[in-house]
């Protein structure tokens, strides 16, 4: 398991210094069904905008 997830969504709530994804659990569906053969095809659920 990755010990750093990295993420350059700075107005993420779970962004954090260094580009750094703070958050506890991270959530990535693939648009194409329960496969993917590139990064493009995928989302991160995770996601949550900051409040501004």
């Amino acid at each position: 398991m990755a010990k750093d997830v990295k993420c350059e969504v700075n107005n993420c709530q779970f962004w954090e210094h260094g580009n750094l994804c703070g958050a506890k659990e991270i959530y990535v569906v693939s648009h194409t069904g329960k496969q993917a053969e590139h990064s493009r095809e995928t989302d991160c659920k995770t996601f949550k905008p900051v409040d501004l």
